[in-house]
């Protein structure tokens, strides 16, 4: 398959020299996750007509399904509001509402207004669940059987449904108030006798989530149970949908996004292909308190300047200890972020997971501090100077391991994210830290470093 490159250069020339026939062609024979990237490389006028490609072919609602998020406007754009509406209506629920988040609130309710009735509703719906729950990534299509029914009957329904939904993984076994019963895996139906009853073949009480649940946690299930997909049902036990494997990938690629951006104080909307101003006014607020931290930071040294006045060699070595205790501090901190994430750690445990990177760090900063004041010493020629930069990292590299845990861990206690922020706390402590002890230590050791 031609490279994106080189299949844009020739989407764009049969676009422009009228030759749509080729055109289509050409995107016929591409999956729709390849055509997606495509679309950032066209004109407005290229991609409505690409979009039109698309429509004729049914293609285009799993084509905008691909696209990441922030391209949505400018595709959007291109189209007018009945046809996006046409396009729109063709999805899945979860995509559908993901969908009309990205429509400009100018074009929303018409957009919206042009969808089928039953769309409408069901997507109204959608949206009174809360944010980053089940409900909102939840398909409401799935294959339901009774349990007096025959493997050969259920597999008569299945091919009734097949054309209707691309993506059935478990059949599910619910009674007249629409309770789940059980669950039937595909495999399982298929290699049954025909006349088996689906009450002897079905997994009985499966497990399932409530629509108000977390997405993330929805994600930790599908990971520990080695599921497929997951039934919503509400509290009285009546299915709702179902969450496929393929929407909780989504999940956990969205949670792992969110949290390495708040490690890195950035903010979700702010992506590949998001306008510059919008990637300025996000990242302006951390800068800014970064720029504050990095201060605070200065004014510690300069609670020193007496020392380093005296001792000019010691402002060498400060960025070691700074940056050693740096590191040390962000890899206990997305340890134990990770370990939150997956549901690993809870905050009864953190206090093992703490001291345990409080030893990590002791151990690392002797080891690395005795190399650091070996190489001190050979290229300044003053013991002490060796010394102060050895206790400093064991002490340094010690706190910021404690730091690392401790901080995710107050914050999932106090019901915050734990990344939320995780990465200037530990890096502030620790450049703060690290100078205090390492100037503080030298000082003590004055009278050796001048004598």
């Amino acid at each position: 398959m031609a490279t994106p490159q080189v299949t844009t250069r020739i989407l764009r020339r049969l676009l422009a020299s009228g030759v749509h026939g080729r055109a289509e062609r050409l995107l016929a024979r591409m999956a729709p996750a390849d055509i997606a990237p495509l679309l950032s490389g066209l004109t407005r006028e290229e991609i409505a007509s690409v979009i039109d490609l698309l429509f004729r072919q049914r293609r285009a609602a799993r084509v905008l399904r691909e696209l990441p998020p922030e391209m949505l406007p400018e595709i959007f754009d291109a189209v007018n509001d009945e046809r996006l509406a046409g396009v729109l209506h063709r999805l899945e629920i979860d995509d559908l509402l993901e969908m009309v988040e990205w429509i400009p609130e100018e074009r929303r309710s018409a957009v919206v207004g042009r969808l089928p009735d039953a769309a409408r509703a069901e997507l109204e719906k959608a949206e009174l669940y809360p944010e980053s729950s089940a409900g909102r990534v939840m398909q409401t299509s799935f294959v339901s059987l009774d349990e007096k029914m025959t493997s050969q009957e259920a597999i008569d329904t299945l091919r009734a449904r097949a054309d209707d939904d691309e993506s059935i993984l478990y059949l599910y076994v619910i009674d007249e108030q629409r309770s789940l019963r059980g669950v039937v895996p595909i495999r399982r139906l298929v290699s049954a006798p025909p006349a088996r009853l689906i009450r002897d073949l079905m997994i009985p009480d499966p497990v399932s989530v409530q629509p108000d649940a977390d997405q993330e946690q929805v994600a930790q299930i599908v990971a520990r149970y080695d599921l497929l997909a997951v039934p919503v049902t509400d509290v009285d036990g009546r299915m709702l949908g179902v969450i496929t494997v393929d929407d909780v990938i989504d999940v956990i690629t969205e949670e792992a996004t969110e949290d390495m951006y708040h490690l890195a104080g950035l903010s979700e909307d702010d992506r590949v292909f998001s306008p510059a101003h919008i990637a300025v006014r996000k990242r302006l607020p951390w800068m800014l308190v970064n720029l504050a931290t990095a201060f605070l930071a200065a004014w510690v040294v300069g609670l020193f300047e007496r020392t380093l006045e005296q001792v000019v060699a010691l402002a060498i070595f400060m960025p070691v200890v700074a940056g050693m205790g740096g590191n040390g501090g962000i890899q206990s901190l997305t340890v134990i972020t990770r370990g939150i994430a997956l549901g690993e750690i809870e905050f009864s445990s953190g206090l093992r997971a703490a001291l345990k990177e409080l030893a990590v760090g002791l151990v690392m900063g002797a080891l690395t501090g005795t190399v650091a004041a070996g190489l001190a010493y050979l290229t300044v020629g003053v013991p002490a100077i060796g010394t102060a930069l050895f206790l400093a990292m064991v002490v340094t590299m010690a706190a910021a391991g404690l730091m690392g845990a401790a901080v995710p861990l107050f914050l999932k206690a106090v019901r915050l994210d734990p990344a939320l922020g995780a990465g200037v706390i530990v890096t502030t402590f620790t450049d703060v830290f690290a100078f205090f002890s390492f100037l503080g230590i030298a000082t003590l050791l004055l009278d050796h470093l001048t004598g």
